[in-house]
This record gives C-alpha cells, structure tokens and sequence, in this order.
C-alpha cells in the first residue's frame, strides 16, 4: 500500500489489515509502568489474585500497538492531518502476555470536506483480533486527510 496516502484513494468497505504482533511479558510490565501503573498490568502476583487471574496488557498499549502497526502497513500516508478524536472505545476481552495482535481497520465512509476544499474525512472502524480469532478491542476513528495535490 502506498505511503503517498490521499482522500482519493481511500474506498468504503476497503479493509486494511496489519500482521501480527505478539506481546511479552516484559513489553506489557514496561509499558504499564511508563503509562498505565494498575497492579494487574505491572505484578503478576498481584494480577493472578485479580478478576483477570493473570497479567494482562494495558488496553492503550492495544491501541497503539493496533495503530503504529496500521500505519506502517499504509493506513495513512502523507495526506494524513490527524484526527479529531475516537468514539466507542471498547476492551471486549483482556490481551496477555504471549497473545499475538491482528489489527484491522475498515473504511466506514469518505467524504470531502464542505468547507474545506483541500481535504475531506475519513471514518474508519478499528478492530484487533488476538491469535483465536476474538475481538480484543474496537473503537471508531476519524482522520483528516488531504486531497491530491494537483
């Protein structure tokens, strides 16, 4: 997929998938001690006494995870101006130590702006999906992004 990513190339219904990523034990523990300190992230005593019965990952190291990975694969490219922000963000299950990521993105609409000629928006919906094939988390996106210069 091109990084030189513009409004007029994104499709409705157009699924953008990434390869997996699989999580240790040490990136969940560095993680969660950076940005996300619960004991069930950072102490696998304390975890394995809690509602999960074990470490598991931060959900926003699920997300962006979920999202470099996208990136990278060409979600967005240079046309990119950012987003405006998520909408139902939603951890439907844990993701652990050993578990591997699948993220997936689709195309829900692409409209030009109204007000902005140069630029329009994209509205996308985020899954991943661990190695069984279960939706560990969803969430709705919208990114601003540049028409092709001419």
């Amino acid at each position: 997929m091109s990084r030189d990513r513009f409004l007029e190339d994104y499709a409705e219904g157009e699924e953008v998938r990434a390869p997996g990523v699989t999580l240790t034990e040490a990136d969940v523990i560095e993680f969660a001690f950076r940005y996300d300190p619960q004991p069930f992230h950072i102490d696998k005593m304390a975890a394995e006494q809690s509602i999960y019965g074990g470490l598991i990952a931060s959900g926003w190291q699920v997300a962006i995870l979920a999202f470099r990975m996208l990136v990278q694969v060409g979600l967005v490219g240079r046309g990119s101006l950012g987003s405006p922000g998520l909408d139902a963000v939603r951890w439907h299950l844990p993701a652990r130590p050993g578990d591997t990521l699948y993220p997936v993105a689709t195309v829900s609409q692409v409209r030009a702006s109204k007000t902005k000629p140069d630029r329009g928006v994209v509205t996308l919906a985020y899954r991943v999906d661990n190695q069984a094939g279960e939706t560990v988390m969803s969430w709705q996106g919208v990114q601003l992004v540049a028409k092709r210069p001419e």
